[in-house]
């Protein structure tokens, strides 16, 4: 059960960055990284650049002329930067990507390189950081959703009663279709209590390094936040139960 709560976990964090990332239409990246002196040393600025393009997306330096639409909406684009996270003998790299809120939308896996020569080893591992972009497989999907969505409260937003369809031919699959129920969130250690308005507990949801991603204590499950509400995904002798719900924190 560990291994398909771990599976589950790797595949869900998958997918909730792939649908964020296909939300945006550019990439804009500083022409000087945090860890380097001047304007693209060692090229770095004019790689990433170069691997973003690689890769499907639609990369700019902040120097450069952007088109019109992000240049009068900003919101259309996501900011990208190369954090160094360094040894003594290991140069490490990690490519992340953040929305006009400033929120972390996606942190690849760390892009290692034990190469003596800055560049050659800024290259190796910037290039090694980037495997976890190109398993994105980054398509923009245009779309109505207003990336100007209510931030003010904190307060997820839910625009729509999500649809849940059980496609199994076995039923193994036991899905809650009430899409109405409001639970409200109260903080605890490392995480949240989910109440309703008796007020009872319905859920324990505990914090992971994943945005909208939590998991729920004593559950073999996770609680995340899709594009139709947040939904709760966990199984109960073996048979996996869905769930959504409009959470107010």
């Amino acid at each position: 059960m560990k291994k398909i709560f771990l599976l589950l976990l790797i595949v869900s964090t998958s997918i909730f960055a792939q649908k964020k990332v296909n939300s945006y239409k550019y990439v804009i990246l500083p022409n000087k990284f945090e860890f380097v002196g001047s304007s693209d040393k060692y090229q770095t600025s004019s790689l990433t650049k170069f691997l973003f393009n690689k890769y499907g997306f639609k990369a700019f330096l902040s120097d450069e002329k952007l088109p019109k639409d992000v240049a009068e909406n900003k919101c259309l684009a996501l900011t990208g930067t190369v954090k160094d996270d360094s040894g003594m003998f290991t140069t490490k790299s990690i490519i992340e990507l953040r929305d006009c809120y400033n929120n972390v939308i996606f942190t690849s896996s760390v892009g290692k390189s034990k190469e003596k020569e800055y560049k050659k080893a800024y290259h190796e591992a910037i290039r090694n950081a980037f495997k976890s972009v190109a398993a994105l497989k980054y398509k923009y999907t245009s779309s109505k959703k207003d990336l100007n969505e209510n931030k003010t409260e904190g307060i997820p937003v839910v625009v729509e009663t999500p649809k849940i369809i059980n496609t199994d031919a076995v039923v193994t699959n036991k899905v809650n279709k009430d899409t109405s129920k409001t639970l409200y969130a109260q903080a605890i250690t490392n995480g949240f209590q989910l109440v309703d308005t008796k007020p009872e507990v319905i859920f324990q949801i505990l914090k992971t390094n994943v945005k909208d991603v939590f998991v729920i204590k004593d559950k073999n499950g996770l609680m995340y936040k899709s594009s139709n509400g947040w939904m709760a995904e966990y199984y109960e002798a073996d048979k996996k139960t869905i769930e959504s719900y409009k959470i107010k924190f």
